[in-house]
């Protein structure tokens, strides 16, 4: 249904707009302008002539409306094929339709576009606009207070202008953005925890995106936090021809932690960290200066850039009209996203097309979880890459695997050389332009000196920030000097045919005698031990130099026997 529904306004407002000009040429319009010019000056005489035209003109627009719905009708049963024609290529037909397949049609892809294409709330200046609301200020404040946020919540005539434009003037674009909240602010809740930062972070993803992991805004900032290319890069964000972590939800939300935990490490102030999240810490630093050194947002506030002004404001507003949505009259739209999501460690190439004609997983759900793939390809032969499927598809998948990677293998990589495009040769997760189906694996300690981030070690070895916490168990980016840290690199040599392979449980089966495995929730060492015979946890324990306690999510590697 989602995919039915989203192209007919535009089509048939198209069309629509043609009718009116033949409903209405300009010499009839100047006509009857004239006209209707002439009546005003004298209403005695033409009030009956007016009233006739009148009638004409409703009736012409009950036709025209008749006519556009018409339009839409038929627009919506061409889209109702074609997607009838895909959902048949991937073996689903109207008559076996799952719950889940049936959910995935009014996917979260669905909420994305509409969420985009909504323009309630634009079109004011809030510099000068004075918005006037029935609820009073008395109420407003003593809600903020109960709200009993960690991050201070100031209230004026600005942030009131924004709590009204959030709650008020923009209802059906709120819904679907709540729609939305509610499967990615648990990834952001759990990811601002981890670093030990204020949950009411995640509100910003609303200002930047409203939640759209693959929003591009017109200065080519990317993704559901708004990364430009060098910052994301900075921040150990994976950039090439085939991948773009700006639009993973859980890696760019993690670059975003990092952020602005930095920002709130140099300005100690949560709305000054806000700010330069927007338009940089050079920017807060100027304001600050111009403002005599005063380091509080409202001192600094005519000093800021005027999109930045709005910032801390706008996250006030979006955090007001989300707590108290019941209270303003928003309905959240309704989801249908997986409840749990389960990870496979990929390491070799795959094409969305391959898991979805196997197992009949339509692939806007894999779009859906897996956004930051160009061209629906996971280039695993290049390393390893994550691929998250609904929890309910993973006992196919992990059983069919062979079947999928071998599937029109040659077909869907025929114009595609993942290892060898020109766009990946200086890149070092493509080595130099070989098969990575050549590397072998070795491990390197480097000892963290003075000054050194994880993302500064990251670009210095070739890697991404997340290898490197996997490779050392690592919860946070938090490192100490003199701390040692294992880093895997890769070389080429024809004896070996692959690095790693994959199990049949989904998870990395190296060369080096170990298999990565991803923690579930529920897990415990004794429990994912007794999966491996001849495994105990002690062994887990030691082989990982960690103690018993462990996350889901967390990377955890099997000795092999």
């Amino acid at each position: 249904m989602a995919a039915l529904l989203l192209s007919t306004s535009l089509t048939a407002e198209g069309q629509g707009g043609n009718i009116f000009k033949k409903l209405f040429p300009p010499a009839e319009y100047n006509q009857r302008k004239d006209t209707t010019s002439k009546a005003r000056k004298k209403p005695a005489r033409g009030s009956r002539h007016l009233q006739k035209e009148n009638e004409e003109l409703k009736a012409r627009i009950r036709n025209l409306e008749d006519e556009i719905s018409s339009l839409r009708s038929d627009s919506l049963r061409i889209e109702y094929m074609e997607q009838e024609t895909e959902n048949i290529a991937v073996g689903l037909t109207p008559m076996d339709y799952s719950p889940e397949a049936t959910d995935s049609l009014l996917s979260i892809w669905y909420l994305h576009r509409q969420a985009s294409r909504n323009t309630e709330g634009t079109g004011y200046n809030l510099d000068s606009v004075h918005f006037s609301s029935n609820v009073p200020d008395s109420v407003i404040i003593r809600r903020l207070r109960k709200m009993n946020s960690f991050i201070t919540l100031p209230y004026n005539e600005t942030v009131r202008n924004y709590i009204i434009l959030y709650s008020e003037k923009m209802p059906t674009k709120m819904g679907q953005i709540m729609g939305l909240s509610t499967y990615y602010f648990p990834i952001f809740e759990e990811t601002f925890n981890q670093y030990g930062l204020p949950e009411e972070l995640k509100y910003l993803a609303v200002i930047e995106s409203a939640l759209n992991p693959v929003a591009v805004s017109r200065a080519n900032a990317k993704g559901m936090w708004q990364f430009m290319f060098n910052t994301a890069k900075n921040y150990g964000l994976e950039i090439n021809s085939y991948v773009d972590e700006r639009f993973d939800p859980f890696e760019s939300a993690d670059a975003a932690a990092r952020y602005l935990q930095e920002a709130y490490s140099i300005f100690g102030d949560w709305s000054l960290a806000i700010s330069s999240y927007n338009c940089g810490s050079g920017n807060v630093n100027k304001a600050i200066k111009r403002a005599g050194g005063r380091r509080d947002f409202w001192s600094i506030y005519p000093y800021l850039p005027k999109e930045t002004r709005g910032y801390v404001p706008a996250m006030v507003g979006a955090m007001y009209a989300m707590t108290y949505y019941k209270e303003c009259g928003i309905e959240p739209e309704p989801i249908h996203m997986p409840a749990r999501v389960d990870t496979f460690n990929i390491t070799r190439n795959l094409h969305f097309r391959q898991i979805s004609e196997v197992i009949g997983l339509p692939i806007a759900d894999l779009r859906d979880l897996n956004p930051q793939y160009y061209n629906d390809i996971v280039p695993g032969n290049s390393g390893e890459y994550v691929l998250r499927l609904p929890f309910n598809w993973t006992s196919t998948f992990t059983e069919m695997q062979d079947s999928i990677y071998r599937y029109k293998a040659s077909e869907v990589f025929a114009r595609i050389d993942v290892n060898n495009n020109p766009a990946n040769v200086n890149n070092p997760r493509y080595g130099s332009g070989r098969s990575s189906s050549t590397y072998t694996t070795s491990w390197t300690t480097h000892k963290v000196r003075s000054g050194e981030t994880l993302g500064g070690i990251a670009r210095k070895y070739h890697c991404t920030v997340n290898q490197i916490k996997s490779w050392n168990n690592l919860r946070s980016t938090n490192i100490q000097i003199g701390q040692k840290l294992k880093i895997q690199q890769r070389g080429s040599s024809a004896a070996v045919s692959t690095a790693s392979s994959t199990s049949s449980s989904g998870n990395s089966t190296s060369a080096s005698g170990s298999i990565t495995y991803t923690v579930r929730s529920g897990d415990t060492l004794t429990k994912i031990a007794s999966r491996y015979p001849g495994v105990s946890a002690n062994d887990i324990m030691k082989f990982n130099g960690i103690g018993e306690k462990i996350h889901p999510g967390m990377k955890i590697k099997i000795p092999t026997r």
